[in-house]
């Protein structure tokens, strides 16, 4: 089991050790869901939704670096 702690601003940081097993990578897209008392984390396959491949290629514009950076803290 790993252990992460939310933040004031609902963020966590998904363990290295989970990331590595789910081969999570940066820009992956989760989806979550509530089963009673637990919180269940998917990996979004997008080349199995064609709505979520055709998004992605409309906002591949804000990927830049600085688009990140400037969307860091939100």
């Amino acid at each position: 089991m790993e252990v992460s702690k939310i933040t004031a601003r609902g963020q966590t940081t998904i363990p290295k050790k989970i990331r590595d097993l789910a081969k999570l990578q940066p820009g992956d897209v989760l989806s979550f869901e509530v089963d009673g008392d637990r919180v269940v984390a998917r990996k979004v396959l997008s080349e199995r939704n064609e709505y979520l491949a055709a998004l992605s290629e409309d906002l591949s514009e804000w990927l830049s670096p600085e688009d990140e950076e400037a969307f860091r803290d939100l």
